[in-house]
């Protein structure tokens, strides 16, 4: 997992590993909880976009968006959009994710769709990027979560107490460390600090 591209990954190669971090991380440690059954069922769509261009990223994006509203839920619940080879700066993402979550808004389906964030830089605000905290949002390659919102609320229903989940998450990833961290997805030492 090269975070500055000079390696070049095929579509099927991006899919693959992102897949496997899915399967290692989101769902094995469980740090989203309505992750498993959309990964059990087949319900969640990969989407690579393998264009370096923003307009690349944003047209691949609406036609995400108008895959999964012309989708049931049953078919198709949630889309993960991948960029192996665009935004590999953190701040230009999260331009990239303003941008998106406008489009989303202006659309009128900011109550039917929500966008979560994963890059291989992700830095809460006010965390150091050393921080081990910063890796339940980073991935192998700049992506955006489309999310159902109505599917995420009735999982959540059924979830104890919703506001514990990224401080779990959080802790989880204290408890772990770098060593813990890459035993559980042995790509992520290509890139993560001591």
């Amino acid at each position: 997992m090269n975070t500055t591209h000079s390696l070049k990954y095929s579509p099927e190669n991006a899919e693959a590993l992102t897949q496997a971090w899915v399967d290692a991380m989101v769902v094995g440690m469980n740090l989203c909880p309505f992750a498993a059954p959309v990964v059990k069922q087949a319900t969640i769509h990969y989407a690579i976009e393998m264009g370096d261009k923003e307009e690349a990223v944003i047209q691949a994006f609406l036609a995400e968006l108008d895959r999964i509203q012309a989708s049931e839920e049953d078919e198709l619940a949630t889309t993960l959009l991948v960029t192996p080879n665009a935004l590999p700066d953190f701040e230009q993402y999260l331009d990239m994710l303003d941008i998106l979550q406008g489009l989303l808004d202006r659309s009128g389906l900011g109550g039917v769709f929500q966008l979560a964030s994963f890059h291989p830089h992700y830095q809460f605000a006010g965390v150091e990027p050393d921080d081990i905290t910063n890796w339940t949002n980073r991935s192998p390659f700049p992506s955006f979560h489309l999310i159902r919102e109505g599917m995420m609320s009735r999982v959540l229903m059924n979830y104890g107490d919703p506001d514990e989940i990224p401080e779990r998450n959080m802790t989880l990833m204290r408890e772990l460390g770098r060593d813990g961290l890459i035993e559980r997805f042995p790509p992520f030492a290509d890139y993560i600090r001591d």
